[in-house]
This record gives C-alpha cells, sequence and structure tokens, in this order.
C-alpha cells in the first residue's frame, strides 16, 4: 500500500504507474480517493471543532453553577448534548470514510522502480544473465516423475486416493534427496549470516491482507473453515506478520531470517495443477528469506538475496538464469522483483525456481512495520527470497544429474546429508 499523502500530492504519477501495471480499471480508484480523502479530512475538522466547542462550554457550567446561575447552565449542558450527539454521528462518519479509503487504497499498487522493463505478462520479462553451461547430453532425459517412479521414489496414484491430483508421497532416496536440498539451504543461508526460523504455518486475516493484495489472496490460500486462520503459502507470509503492529530500533536492523515451512496453495488460474508431475501443486515445502531493513538499504539487500540464491544453485552445478520481472508480472506489493529459473535438459530451456521481491514499504504500511527515528517513526523496507523448493529443485537436480543408465549422481554438496552416498541408483 502507498502513502496516501503521497497519491494526494502526485495523483498523475499515482495514474501512470497503474497504466504500467497495465490495471486501467483501477485509475478511477485514485480521484474516487482523492474525493473520499478530502470529505475525511473536512469531516474531522467539523470534529476537532465539536470537541472544541464542547470543551469550552463545558468548562463554564462549573462557573455558572458556582455563580448560582443554574438555569443559565442547564441550557449550556443542553447545547454539550446536542453536541455529543452530532459527534457521535460525525465520529461515526468519519469510521466509514477512513475504511472505504483504506480498501480502495490496499487495491493501488505499490510504486514499481524505475529500471522496472514495461511488459504486459511474464512473456516480456527480461533475462539478465545466464549462470553455469547449459547441459544438452546425447541421450534423452525422462520426465521427471518417470524418474522418480523408476528409482520406487514417488507415489502421486496413493496420493490421489487420499488427497486428490497436486499432492504426492515422496519415497525412500527421493523423500531423503528432497530433505537433504531443504536441510542444506538451511545451513547455508546460516552460514551468511541469517538466523533461522520456523514459523506457524497459519496465519490470521489480519496478517494476510497485509502480506499480499486481495487478488492473491483469493487465487492462493486456503482458508480454515469456521476459524479466522489461513493455511500459508509461503513462510514470507507468517515471518513478515511476526513484525506486525511493531515499532523496530535502528541499530536492531536488518533483520535477517530463513525459514523452513510446508506451503499450501490453490493454485487457482490458467495455470491448474498438473496430474503427473510436481511443478505445479497444493503443497510442497521450502526454505525461505526475509529481510526487513532501513529504507535506504533495501536495493543492496535485493541483490544480496537473490545471488545468495544463484549461488546456491552454482554450488549443486545446477545451471541458472536471471530474469527481471516486467511492470505486467509484478503482484501489486511488488516494487521490483527477479526470477531465478533453473535449466532443464529435458526440455531444453530454463523453468521458474525461486523470485526475489523488494516490497519496499508496501507491507510495513498496512502491517504498521516502523523504525523508531530521531525525528518520528517511518515504516520499514520489506523484501522476500525463495532459497529453494525442492519439487522444483529436485526436478532441476534430477535433470542436471541424470546419467544414460538411468542412475541420479549425488552434488558432493549434498552427499554428507545423504549419509555419504554419491549415487542413487535402482536396488
Amino acid at each position: 500500500m502507498i502513502d496516501i499523502k503521497f497519491l494526494r500530492e502526485n495523483p498523475d504519477l499515482v495514474k501512470e504507474n497503474i497504466k504500467k501495471k497495465f490495471q486501467d480499471h483501477k485509475l478511477e480508484l485514485v480521484d474516487e480517493i482523492i474525493a473520499l480523502d478530502e470529505k475525511n479530512r473536512k469531516t474531522k475538522l467539523n470534529g476537532d471543532e465539536l470537541r472544541s466547542n464542547r470543551n469550552r462550554l463545558s468548562s463554564q457550567i462549573g462557573l455558572l453553577m458556582k455563580d448560582g446561575k443554574k438555569e443559565a447552565a442547564e441550557k449550556i449542558k443542553l447545547q454539550v448534548t446536542h453536541i455529543n450527539e452530532e459527534l457521535i454521528i460525525n465520529e461515526k462518519e468519519e469510521l466509514d470514510l477512513a475504511e472505504n479509503i483504506q480498501e480502495k487504497m490496499m487495491k493501488i499498487p505499490n510504486m514499481i522502480h524505475e529500471s522496472v522493463p514495461i511488459g504486459k505478462d511474464d512473456s516480456q520479462n527480461v533475462e539478465i544473465q545466464k549462470y553455469g553451461e547449459p547441459i544438452i547430453p546425447s541421450y534423452e532425459i525422462p520426465y521427471h516423475t518417470d524418474i522418480m517412479e523408476h528409482l520406487h521414489g514417488i507415489d502421486l496414484d496413493a496420493a490421489r486416493r487420499v488427497a486428490g491430483n497436486g499432492f504426492y508421497y515422496l519415497i525412500g532416496d527421493i523423500a531423503r534427496l528432497h530433505s537433504a536440498v531443504i536441510s542444506y539451504a538451511r545451513d547455508f543461508m546460516i552460514d551468511k549470516g541469517f538466523t533461522y526460523c520456523i514459523p506457524p504455518f497459519m496465519i490470521r486475516a489480519d496478517v494476510v491482507t497485509g502480506v499480499m493484495s486481495f487478488e492473491e489472496m483469493d487465487a492462493m490460500m486456503y482458508k480454515i473453515e469456521g476459524e479466522d486462520l489461513y493455511l500459508i503459502g509461503t513462510s514470507e507470509h507468517s515471518m513478515i506478520g511476526k513484525f506486525k503492529g511493531q515499532i523496530l530500533k535502528k541499530e536492531d536492523l536488518p533483520c535477517t531470517m530463513t525459514s523452513y515451512s510446508p506451503c499450501f496453495r490453490k493454485e487457482k488460474g490458467a495455470h491448474g495443477i498438473e496430474e503427473r508431475g510436481i511443478y505445479r501443486i497444493h503443497q510442497f515445502e521450502k526454505q525461505e528469506m526475509i529481510v526487513v531493513c532501513e529504507p535506504e538499504d533495501s536495493y543492496k539487500w535485493y541483490d544480496k538475496m537473490w545471488s545468495y540464491t544463484v549461488e546456491l544453485f552454482q554450488s549443486l552445478d545446477i545451471p541458472v538464469r536471471t530474469l527481471e520481472c516486467c511492470s505486467g508480472d509484478l503482484a501489486d506489493l511488488k516494487a521490483k522483483s527477479v526470477d531465478v529459473e533453473a535449466w532443464s535438459p529435458r526440455q531444453q530451456k530454463y523453468f521458474e525456481v525461486g523470485s526475489c521481491s523488494n516490497l519496499t514499504a508496501a507491507q510495513s504500511r498496512r502491517l504498521g512495520i516502523r523504525i523508531k527515528g530521531e525525528k518520528g517513526n517511518y515504516y520499514a523496507h520489506t523484501l522476500n527470497n525463495t532459497v529453494v523448493a525442492p519439487p522444483r529443485m529436485l526436478i532441476a537436480l534430477l535433470e542436471n544429474n541424470y546419467q544414460e543408465d538411468g542412475s541420479i549422481l549425488i552434488p558432493k554438496a549434498l552427499q554428507p546429508y545423504m549419509g555419504g552416498k554419491s549415487i542413487l541408483q535402482v536396488k
């Protein structure tokens, strides 16, 4: 959410930003908010005047009673009663206006960074750089679930019987490899100075609306029936929510944390759920990183964060590339975002395995995350980035280490987490 003062003073800039995100249907919201804001300020001013008059009159009542002027005092009491009645109506109007403004403000997208390329959707994202040499083997690489089934490492049929499409059973060495990736990513981030955390896997509605737009919430989140709780779609949600309503000390910043969690997503929309694969699913596990920092430091952290993901994949000998997300591909709260994509030897193309985003003060303003400053409090900046999400990482790992005989080489970095194993093969 942007600052209403900024919107009030720069309506044309806000409208231009909306156009860059190809959300012209939201243009009218700017004028509506400005009109409501003006009315709200007048209503507040009226309330201040009413309270001032009430205080002035109330002070007279005691003096009149002291002087024995009871009749005059009663008349003023009646005026005070009328003012109180007006205040009740005025305060109700203030509340209604504030709620209306807040609801509309939460639909206005965050101001994108000036470097973000303008484009309508992810097809217009811009490649930044490639890391590692893509492998194109002379032999055919099977579909990732076929590789797993060959190693007796996955059971999708049983998962469908138990939970439906979008779920899986990982078994044996494949399940162990999945856990090894998570453990390695955890230790990798701890070595980078991040504090490890296991957060709540459910959050309240006021945290959900603080960390994402209504559109994202509807498309992603599972609600717990009968309770004010949602299953998290990523641990970023509860990790940023940890700072809700807090005033942070400058000396305690930046807050750098890495978190593990299962993630639950409806995956509602055009992409759909894969019946045979584990690329797009309802449930998966992920190692995440978040940073809460001073506004002037957020883009330094942004560059550090995505580079850590690249470094992690390089340490596992998986070729990756980075893509700058264009304006139309940015979620409403994001100011700038980069995707990390891993090489698929089977498809001979890259596919998304992680995303790093700077949300500037959008989440902080919604959640009330501020920094205590010498001249007043101000909003922190928040960032998040995928360290690794093993279902997709497993695809990249299996394909890039698949041997012609059907075995899988285990990268050296993961071998300590696999009991020293260097290869997976059919027993």
